[in-house]
């Protein structure tokens, strides 16, 4: 019996071993972790969005949608679009915004011939054919904004009112190109790649009544030549102008709305009347290297000179009236400085306001000091 034990002993040692070693469950097989797959434009671009349902209107292209409502309007905004449909005669305002449309063809145009008003804002368009804005003769209002355009535009409708090409790539404006472009009222060219050689005495020329001209963050080091005398609202924060040439602003009559903040001006780049105009209401010079406060008009209702190097100010020397007509107590302020809004925050100053400077501008509400 005790042979026969020490046979069976270990048959059954081996026998547990191996039932264990089944129910014990094996690491899995590590699976190789694929490789991070960065999408490549524009084979990556999400696909068009199905066809809608058909339209009252036989012509009106199936990737878009014409309201029965608002017969004149084409939508054909946010659908991952790669080029514009054909465009009806019957239309005169066409969303074509947020796609993925790279070029302006000649064929997407030949029936617009209505076409008054135009969004492609937020599109790829680096390619416009020579023919194809020159024939929409009604076109009034063209929006481009952020594309990937590097010059503006060849041959533009006659009648454009509003021109919108900000956040492009704009290195160049070409030759005449606003010669005939006397409706012209809106121009926005900010926040492209715009330099002092690009301007040029007759870059603006035929641009009459031209009321806005924004040149916001560019590449400019010097205030622009030729800019129309008609202009209410001038732009040109943003860029790294640091003077200001003297009567740079002699006939601008019109200028309500002047901003040259984020900068590089100083006190010795300001001939003392720059900014002594008889409409001028609004003036933003923040951010720039400043260490007084330059002469204003007695218009003037707000000033923005926060952020500068200012240490003092003395309200006799900039007050825009002599400090003596204000001696005699007078409800009359007809003829006070018309200053409401001065922000002074951002400087090298120390309370209190200056008393004299209280006197002068009787009509301020706020002074961010």
């Amino acid at each position: 019996m005790k042979g026969t034990a020490r046979l069976i002993l270990p048959l059954i040692l081996v026998l547990v071993c191996e039932v264990n070693g089944q129910r014990r469950p094996r690491p899995p097989k590590k699976r190789p972790t694929p490789a991070s797959f960065e999408p490549v434009e524009p084979t990556e671009l999400p696909p068009p969005l199905p066809p809608g349902p058909p339209s009252v209107f036989p012509d009106c292209p199936r990737e878009c949608y014409c309201p029965p409502d608002f017969p004149s309007a084409l939508y054909c905004d946010s659908r991952n679009l790669r080029k514009v449909p054909l465009i009806p005669p019957r239309i005169h305002y066409a969303y074509l915004q947020n796609n993925f449309i790279d070029k302006l063809s000649e064929e997407s145009f030949k029936n617009a011939t209505g076409l008054r008003w135009i969004n492609l804002d937020n599109n790829r368009i680096g390619t416009v054919d020579s023919q194809v804005l020159e024939k929409l003769e009604s076109l009034a209002f063209l929006y481009m904004e952020k594309n990937h355009l590097k010059e503006v535009p060849n041959n533009l409708p006659p009648n454009l009112e509003q021109l919108r090409l900000s956040r492009n790539r704009i290195n160049r404006i070409p030759d005449n190109v606003f010669n005939k472009m006397d409706h012209l009222i809106l121009l926005d060219l900010h926040h492209n790649e715009l330099n002092d050689a690009d301007f040029k005495k007759n870059t603006f020329r035929g641009l009459k009544n031209l009321m806005q001209l924004n040149l916001a963050h560019n590449r400019l080091h010097k205030m622009p030549p030729g800019v129309p005398k008609a202009v209410h609202q001038l732009f040109l924060d943003e860029n790294q102008i640091d003077n200001i040439p003297g009567n740079y602003f002699k006939d601008f009559s019109n200028l309500a709305f002047l901003r040259l903040s984020y900068n590089k001006l100083s006190d010795k780049g300001l001939p003392k009347n720059s900014f002594n105009l008889t409409n001028l209401l609004v003036l933003h010079l923040a951010h720039n290297n400043l260490t007084s406060i330059p002469y204003i008009s007695p218009k003037l209702e707000h000033l923005y000179l926060n952020d500068n190097s200012i240490e003092k100010i003395n309200g006799t020397q900039i007050c825009p009236i002599s400090l003596m007509s204000f001696q005699e107590p007078s409800s009359d302020l007809e003829n006070v400085p018309r200053l409401r809004y001065l922000r002074l925050d951002g400087n090298h100053l120390k309370p209190p306001i200056p008393l004299d400077l209280m006197m002068c501008f009787r009509l301020l509400q706020s002074v961010v000091f």
